[in-house]
């Protein structure tokens, strides 16, 4: 019996590449392979209906999936409303580190289960952190908007304006998890001494690489601080007014993770008063930056549009991984990466 499945992709991860790497992944097994491309990143993500961080809409998603037993997608919505109109489906694979633009518990209650693709863009968001960190150190910011201005600054070779070297400098990591270990080994390989604070790292994970701290003596020690934590009702503004004030003045503090986890308007006081000698940020509170943000004019910060976890190959791996789970599924194999188990009758972990 031909299994019909439907390649959801956008302009990052093209609906071929999400068909190729099914039909690959499928073997031998009969497909039909519908494709449909959504407006991300052209068009912002957001909310439809009831989730997050998806692209598209309901009645788009409706329409395409009739008759549609599997969907991979990235951004593709799966609401309770879409759910109720596609009783053929039966497996939804977002290719997201997690689940963010799909209802679970509606999932669940359809049926459907739900896998998604952790660490598919882990070395991409690392190596992006260590370039904004890097940047951040060196004062490139700055001295690139300067020079694109035909201005050049003999005093940035003045000592209090020059940047600092990553060997034998204290770096603080907030979150040592698929990203922030990497960026771990990196930076001790570079000479770095490298504290962590995770309360959910394994001490031997650490082990010649880095030392577990409080929170509090990381900030205190830390000249560069990077934040890699997810965002919980614990992590939520967890870096403010009083975090950036314990650390040493002159530190650099560097966000790929998620706006939430930090008070940008403290960072920017922060950078106009010298506590912060630099900043380099990927995420934002608010996406994209408005026009009057003070994040763009204040100094010593480098700034990129939430595109750490982007690249050629980030796309390649993540069509990757929800394909694998389409090709377990048509061979009657458990998924590697079901975010609702108890869909299949087991709890939840």
């Amino acid at each position: 019996m031909t299994t019909t499945v439907l390649a959801a992709g956008n302009h990052f991860i093209h609906p071929k590449l999400f068909a190729d790497a099914v039909r690959e992944a499928a073997g031998d097994a009969p497909l039909t392979v519908r494709e449909l491309r959504f407006p991300w990143p052209h068009t912002p993500f957001g909310p439809v209906g009831e989730v997050v961080e998806a692209s598209g809409s309901e009645d788009e998603m409706i329409d395409a999936l009739r008759g549609v037993e599997v969907c991979v997608t990235e951004h593709g919505p799966l609401t309770e409303r879409i759910l109720a109109h596609s009783p053929d489906l039966k497996l939804f694979c977002t290719s997201r580190g997690g689940p963010v633009n799909v209802n679970l518990e509606a999932a669940t209650a359809h049926g459907v289960t739900v896998c998604y693709a952790p660490g598919r863009n882990a070395t991409a968001t690392a190596e992006h952190t260590l370039t904004l960190l890097l940047a951040a150190a060196r004062g490139v910011g700055d001295t690139h908007t300067d020079l694109r201005k035909g201005v050049w600054r003999g005093d940035y070779y003045d000592y209090d304006n020059c940047g600092i070297e990553i060997e034998g400098t204290t770096v603080g990591l907030v979150g040592y998890g698929a990203i922030g270990s990497r960026v771990a080994r990196t930076l001790a390989a570079m000479g770095a001494h490298v504290l962590v604070h995770d309360p959910y790292v394994a001490p031997d994970a650490l082990t010649g690489i880095a030392r577990q701290v409080t929170l509090d003596e990381l900030l205190s020690r830390s000249r560069i601080v990077s934040l890699h934590a997810r965002v919980t009702e614990e992590t939520k503004g967890m870096i403010g007014r009083d975090q950036i004030a314990a650390m040493p003045r002159g530190s650099v503090l560097v966000n790929c993770a998620r706006g939430a986890l930090l008070d940008y308007d403290a960072a920017c006081d922060a950078l106009e008063s010298g506590q912060l000698a630099g900043a380099g940020f990927d995420v934002f509170p608010e996406e994209p930056l408005p026009a009057g943000s003070r994040l763009l004019t204040a100094p010593g910060v480098v700034l990129t549009p939430h595109i750490a976890g982007g690249s050629q190959q980030v796309a390649h791996k993540a069509a990757r991984l929800a394909a694998a789970e389409v090709g377990r599924y048509l061979r009657g194999e458990r998924p590697a990466h079901c975010a609702n188990p108890g869909v299949l009758g087991e709890p939840k972990p």
